[in-house]
């Protein structure tokens, strides 16, 4: 097993972890729907980046008829 050398003092080792702590993710509202998301990520509420729909969010009755069509095809 290794021998310390040089011991390091109390303020350096923490001087060296004062770094380490774990920050809560950040997030902003969203322009359209003024939910919570990740900044530059797409709204996954409304499907929305900015001003720009870039992505169809299904609705629950979208969601319902395209469930209800398949299965009146099998």
């Amino acid at each position: 097993m290794p021998k310390v050398k040089h011991r390091h003092s109390k303020a350096r080792g923490r001087k060296r972890r004062t770094h380490d702590k774990i920050e809560a993710p950040s997030s902003v509202k969203c322009v359209q729907c003024g939910k919570e998301k990740k900044p530059h990520c797409v709204c996954s509420h409304c499907g929305y980046y900015g001003k720009v729909k870039v992505k169809h969010i299904e609705t629950a009755e979208e969601r319902k008829a395209r469930k209800d069509a398949k299965k009146k095809k099998a």
